[in-house]
């Protein structure tokens, strides 16, 4: 039993420290945004998959790095309506 309780705190405190590793609330919109987010810093961070996106788009390294870092900012589109449960019918 300790073994269980000892995983189910490790995996709160990496939730707790790494944002995109997700929590039990997270919705699919948040979880998506992260993996888009991720994976768009990995072309960023890596020169070769720069170096590739340059030369299939004609761009310069600069350009696709430009543009990439503008598509973090909302790489899923605007956020869903987010529907009110909690509202009392009068």
């Amino acid at each position: 039993m300790s073994e269980r309780e000892s995983l189910n705190s490790q995996l709160e405190h990496l939730q707790l420290r790494h944002v995109g590793t997700g929590h039990a609330d997270i919705t699919k919109y948040e979880w998506l945004t992260n993996q888009h987010r991720d994976t768009l810093s990995s072309y960023i961070g890596h020169p070769t998959f720069l170096s590739m996106i340059s030369i299939t788009e004609n761009e310069s390294m600069g350009r696709v790095r430009y543009n990439l870092l503008q598509r973090m900012v909302n790489p899923c589109g605007p956020p869903p309506k987010v529907k009110d449960d909690m509202q009392l019918d009068d």
